[in-house]
């Protein structure tokens, strides 16, 4: 077994599977890990052959969250520069990646796990997979995310619900209530990730970042301001998309209809 914490794989076609690996800790995030995942997901940013990004876990679990054991022994302070909130955690730096991040979830996603799941673009789950928030239980406010995303993805009223509860909530559930895209059989999760990558990556280069842009930038706002968002955007993109590359595209978009 590798002594890396994180593992990575770049695929020729353009994407790349990021693997947690402290599996014998349920991929729990402690500083070393949450430093070396950030490092990792800023090195993929940074490298042009990378357009698409995979986020698993290694075993059991996909990440059982912050390391409580590292916090409860003084290791780690809770808040500040080395505390769950930093520029440099994972979370930040995986809204640094440009392109689409899926979210292979082969196990329990907890607290700190169920935020960095959250903070990627599109979740396949195994049945295996789980989720729950604790900050409530544990007693740490939530910095990631999970008390504005989860709501806007669920319902505020299923969020509360999660989150007051701190119980949990299984793949099937997910998937019912839209934050999961899907559940795949555990032994077919990878491969319905690197599919669903290659689907990805068929489409326009430049456009592939730019619609994951506007759709982020748009959602953040009120509707009518990413309406007119889109429009900008959209006047200034497709004025300088020419005829013959539009027709060029047309003939692609036909053939993979035709399943050539």
């Amino acid at each position: 077994m590798s002594d890396a914490l994180t593992l990575t794989e770049i695929h020729p076609s353009g994407y790349a599977v990021l693997t947690l690996n402290r599996p014998t800790a349920l991929n729990a995030l402690s500083r070393a890990l949450m430093a070396e995942l950030s490092e990792a997901i800023d090195a993929l940013q940074a490298d042009p052959a990378v357009r698409v990004l995979i986020l698993t876990g290694a075993g059991k679990a996909f990440c059982a969250g912050l390391d409580l054991k590292e916090l409860g022994s003084g290791q780690a302070a809770v808040g500040g520069r080395e505390g769950a909130v930093n520029a440099n955690d994972p979370v930040s730096a995986l809204q640094r990646f440009r392109g689409p991040v899926i979210g292979a979830i082969n196990g329990a996603a907890v607290t700190g796990g169920f935020e960095l799941a959250l903070a990627c673009d599109v979740l396949l789950a195994s049945p295996q997979a789980r989720f729950a928030d604790t900050h409530a239980r544990v007693g740490i406010a939530p910095g990631w995310g999970l008390s504005q995303k989860l709501s806007r993805a669920i319902g505020i009223y299923r969020a509360r619900e999660v989150s007051l509860t701190s119980n949990w909530v299984s793949a099937e559930q997910a998937a019912a209530w839209g934050f999961v895209n899907r559940v795949v059989p555990a032994e077919g999760l990878l491969e319905a990730a690197r599919a669903l990558a290659g689907d990805m990556l068929s489409c326009v280069p430049e456009m592939l970042l730019r619609y994951k842009s506007i759709i982020d930038d748009g959602f953040a706002l009120p509707f009518g301001e990413g309406m007119a968002l889109e429009q900008a955007r959209s006047r200034e993109f497709n004025a300088s998309v020419g005829a013959a590359a539009v027709e060029a595209r047309r003939e692609a978009v036909r053939a993979r209809n035709r399943g050539d």
